[in-house]
Order: C-alpha cells, then structure tokens, then sequence
C-alpha cells in the first residue's frame, strides 16, 4: 500500500493534494491522506472538492466532531496517517517543529518532504538543479527550496556554471521583488514598499544562503547575495538579477544558455499581470511549473561579462513540480522520469 500524506492545506498543499489525487494512478499511489487542522466554514467547500476527488481527509482527535459537523468525513487520526504512510509532505511553516515532535519518531515512512524556509529540515532540493545529489535509502529528510530560491539556482546554473559543471560565476547578485500575499490570503498585505532586513552578513536573505546550500550538495561554493522587498500586489514575485562570470560572454549567448534549459520559460511580457494570466489560463489550475520565465527585453551584458535582467517567479508551480518530483524518486527512482511526464505539458518554453 502506497500511501502520500499530506499535512497542510495551505498555498502550496491544496494544490499538492489535488494534483497527486487526480493523478495518483498514473504515480503509482494507492491512496492520498491529508492532514487539516482546523474546522473552518469558510473552507468547507475546499476540503469537500479535494474528498471529492479522492483525497482521504485526517484530523486531529479532539477535532473530529467539528469537521463532521461540517459534513466531512475524517478517516485517520493525525498520528495514525503519518505513521502508516509511506511519504509525508509537510506543507505547513511549522517543518522543523513536526520533524522533532513526530517525523523523527515515526517508523512507517521512507521519507519526509518540507516545503519553502525550513532550513536544516533535511538535504536540499530542487528538480534539474541538485537530482544527482539524493542518495536512496540515506536521505529520508529532503528540503524543497523555496520559490524564489528555485529561480536565483537555475539562472545560477544556466549561466554561471557550464554543461560540464565547471564554476564561472565571480559573483551573483539578486533582489527578490516579492508579492505581498497569495490571492487567496487576507492576511499579511503591505500598504506600500516594504523592505527586508539582511539577516545574514554572508547571503543577505535566506534565498542566497539556500541557494548556496543548494549548490554545496555538489561541492560548489557558489558566491551570491540576495535582497528582498514586497509590493503591495498579489500577482507575482519577480527577481532582479546581476551574474558576474569570469569570461566575457554575449546577449545571444546568455538567451542560448536559457533557452537550452526546459524549465526556463522566456517572455516579451513585462507585467506580472500578464505573466500571472498566462499560467491562469494554461498552467496547472493557474500554476505554471517552470522555474523561472524570464524578460527577454530586459536582458543585458554590461562590461562583457555581467549579465542582468529581471525575470517572474512561478511562485506555487516550480516548488510542486520539484515535490512531485522527489516523491516519485522516494517511490522509485528508476521511473520517476517516465511517471513525472505527465508534468511536462505545463513547462512552457515561451510565454
């Protein structure tokens, strides 16, 4: 029996769960749990659907009356679904906490997933940037970066490292343009511009610093530093960025380098807006799975070797993509290529 068990259902584990339950044939999953926390009448319908497709609901004991009141229909209790699940993903802001209260002590799963800033939860991890770094039967604890740290490592990849894996990036410099909040949160909207401190002296903000422990699971010491600020918009995150290399390169290089990259998505957009409506209409119930799309107009080489530009952030799809995909290697990694195809239709080159 294989079973995913997803604890979250938040911006990045209602989509999760909706995707491995529609799909779970094709992965080669038996049954799909997920934990919620708490009743809410505001989300009845959300956890009716994702039952409805044949996500199996879990809840906390001392909850369960309120969620059938609700007209739910709990199955497991919290504990029982992590300890007979073969996979669980944690979704929540809480990783490391859940890891040292429970996930530490459950014996049934071969791995466990944490989503976005859980520094220290396990290996670090994002789809076509670190693969060859897993090893089965040893990494039961896998980090999936964050979204903004997805897009500074694959620019990072593409443009400052070469196919061979030999390092030319002198130094790469990035400020994370970030959305207030998710269109479906009320909560934690700015007013106006508002800046991030940098809490680390050596990476700036936790994208850099992930980043670098990112490239470090290959024995790279990749130099980098990144800023961040929100704008008072829900769109999209956007990052500018500067890539010092050590040779100098040109403007139809650095396209070539992108293009020949299949999670690299180019564009002639320069709004979020009509970024954030493509994936609406094309991407996978709005998400688009790419790492990054990047502004072809905005592209430039100053002084011969320093490569800037701003490119958007698919800010709930390349993290999903990089999910599906080490759950696919926890379940086999000889299939997890052929299994993960079905993702491949919302990888777009251009946008």
């Amino acid at each position: 029996m294989r079973t995913v068990h997803i604890v979250g259902t938040g911006t990045i584990g209602e989509p999760l769960i909706g995707l491995l339950a529609d799909n779970k044939e094709h992965f080669g999953i038996d049954e799909v749990t997920f934990h919620k926390r708490t009743p809410l009448v505001t989300e009845k319908a959300k956890v009716s659907d994702l039952e409805r497709r044949g996500a199996v609901l879990t809840v906390d004991e001392e909850r369960k009356s309120g969620f059938e009141e609700l007209g739910h229909a709990p199955k497991y209790e919290a504990w029982e679904a992590i300890e007979r699940a073969t996979i669980v993903i944690d979704c929540t802001p809480v990783g490391n906490k859940m890891k040292e209260q429970f996930y530490e002590k459950a014996a049934g799963p071969i791995g466990f997933m944490a989503q976005g800033s859980e520094y220290g939860f396990g290996k670090m991890y994002a789809r076509g940037i670190n693969d060859e770094a897993l090893v089965w039967g040893e990494d039961k604890f896998i980090h999936i970066v964050s979204c903004n740290t997805h897009n500074i490592s694959v620019l990072v990849k593409q443009l400052g490292l070469d196919p061979d894996g030999s390092d030319h990036l002198v130094d790469g410099r990035f400020l994370c343009i970030r959305r207030a909040n998710d269109i479906s949160q009320d909560s934690g909207f700015v007013a106006s511009p508002t800046v991030e401190s940098h809490s680390d002296s050596k990476f700036g903000t936790h994208h850099a610093r992930d980043a670098h422990a990112l490239f470090g699971t290959l024995g790279y010491d990749i130099n980098v530093f990144s800023s961040a600020l929100k704008l008072n918009t829900q769109y999209m995150h956007l990052i500018h960025f500067s890539l010092t290399l050590d040779h100098e390169i040109t403007l139809d290089e650095v396209k070539e380098r992108l293009m020949a990259n299949t999670r690299v998505a180019l564009t002639h957009k320069k709004s979020a807006n009509q970024v954030f409506s493509f994936g609406r209409d094309h991407g996978y119930f709005g998400r688009l799975m790419n790492q990054t799309v990047v502004s072809v107009d905005t592209l430039a080489v100053r002084n011969g070797n320093e490569v800037v530009g701003f490119c958007f952030t698919p800010q709930d799809g390349n993290p999903l993509l990089s999910t599906v995909a080490a759950m696919l290697w926890y379940l086999d990694p000889e299939s997890m290529e052929d299994r993960l195809d079905i993702l491949r239709r919302y990888l777009f080159r251009e946008i």
